[in-house]
């Protein structure tokens, strides 16, 4: 008989399981992106996404109404989100795989800085140190120096770093007060309306098969969002959350098997020095526990996915009602 995993690695293997398929809706992304404007895949995606939505939000066990406790936050979270969404089918339609994750993995780091004005937060020498080696990291991707290699891919992955940890920062400071229903589906109906209005300017009619990929992009989202959320109800969020840098590995091995993509040693090194610096604030909060924002768990910020988001805020929210027997799990895991 097969061994059980031990507790302890069954939350980041499921966060494993969960960004591999987070993978490999991207990679259908990018398929997609060679024949479709990244305006109707998104369009089509929420639209095949709502039925999946609706019956996680009949989960929903809290009363209440659609209306937001705090309307000005949720419509700044909503563009944030919507702009995250956009530029990330954008970005992977248009950048090799790897080169868009390793921009995204800036997320965290933006988290940190983003989290002193909107949180209130002290961010100390050492967890500054990490946002600057980031950042660095962040040029060495970039390669600002070589204008002609630069792109509105690019700009697009990093609109979707800003906007998606925007999007998470907002969830942590509204998040216990707002229902979770109403978190997610403000940004879906916002992107359905935007991409709705521009479909006349870019649809091209979907083939049975394209249509069929888009229908799996939303299933992929919605099944690895539940994923998640059971990852972060057994795991510890700290062990859980690095487990995002994976996505890498994937893109390595899609980019080269689909796409004829080799990331390049600039890409590698860049992408090395921002894993590094998020491994960094996560280990040394899990050491101090100094932080409430836990930065290092915003990257899967990076998109609001169509059926469920990939937003570990969210993802916490909704793994807080979990069956008995989970309560001790939940005690110690850290608060958003």
């Amino acid at each position: 008989m097969p061994q059980r995993l031990p507790p302890a690695l069954i939350g980041p293997g499921l966060a494993l399981l969960a960004f591999a398929l987070f993978a490999s809706h991207d990679v259908l992304v990018k398929a997609l992106g060679e024949t479709y404007s990244s305006f109707q895949i998104i369009f089509f995606s929420v639209l095949l996404g709502f039925p999946l939505a609706t019956v996680m939000l009949m989960r929903d066990p809290r009363s209440g109404t659609l209306r937001p406790v705090h309307p000005w936050w949720i419509a700044l979270r909503t563009i944030a989100g919507v702009s995250a969404l956009m530029g990330a089918f954008y970005a992977f339609s248009n950048l090799p795989l790897a080169q868009v994750y390793a921009l995204i993995f800036a997320s965290p780091l933006l988290v940190t800085v983003l989290s002193i004005p909107i949180l209130g937060e002290k961010v100390g020498l050492h967890r500054w140190g990490a946002v600057i080696a980031g950042l660095v990291g962040v040029l060495v991707v970039l390669r600002p120096w070589n204008v002609d290699a630069l792109s509105l891919g690019h700009a697009a992955a990093l609109v979707t770093a800003v906007g998606s940890s925007t999007a998470s920062v907002i969830v942590r400071k509204i998040g216990r007060e707002e229902r979770g229903v109403v978190l997610l589906l403000y940004p879906m109906v916002a992107n359905f309306v935007l991409t709705g209005a521009l479909m006349p300017l870019v649809y091209r009619p979907m083939e049975a098969v394209h249509l069929g990929m888009v229908a799996l992009v939303a299933l992929l989202a919605f099944t690895a969002g539940l994923i998640m959320i059971s990852a972060y109800r057994l795991g510890e969020a700290a062990v859980v959350a690095p487990m995002q840098y994976s996505q890498i590995i994937w893109a390595a091995i899609f980019g080269a098997l689909f796409f004829q993509e080799r990331p390049d040693l600039p890409t590698w090194i860049g992408a090395g020095i921002i894993i590094a610096s998020g491994l960094y604030i996560v280990v040394r909060e899990s050491i101090g526990g100094t932080s409430n924002t836990t930065p290092v768990g915003a990257y899967s910020t990076r998109m609001e996915n169509v059926a469920v988001p990939r937003i570990p805020a969210i993802l916490r929210l909704q793994a807080n009602r979990m069956p008995p027997g989970y309560e001790a799990l939940a005690k110690r895991a850290p608060k958003q």
